[in-house]
């Protein structure tokens, strides 16, 4: 791990993956393990890019998966953990 690009997206994979293990746990899983793929390889592309040199489309890519996982996966989301 040498570049800030690899840090970075460590971290928010390890924040889908935390996600995705705590959903998964529950007894009417709301995702299907399809809806993390988007994000995990926007993770991976954005790291590439990032470590090829092309800063903006890397920047642009890491906040994409991060809008992705914010808006698509909602893990902030508590109004459907109070209906249950």
């Amino acid at each position: 791990m040498e570049t800030v690009y690899d840090w970075v997206t460590v971290a928010v994979f390890a924040g889908l993956a935390v996600l995705f293990l705590q959903r998964s746990s529950e007894d009417r899983p709301r995702d299907k393990i399809v809806h993390y793929l988007p994000p995990a390889l926007g993770c991976a592309v954005s790291n590439y890019l990032g470590n090829e040199g092309y800063m903006l489309p890397a920047v642009g890519m890491t906040v994409a998966t991060m809008a992705y996982i914010y808006f698509v996966l909602k893990p902030f989301d508590r109004a459907s953990e109070e209906g249950d």
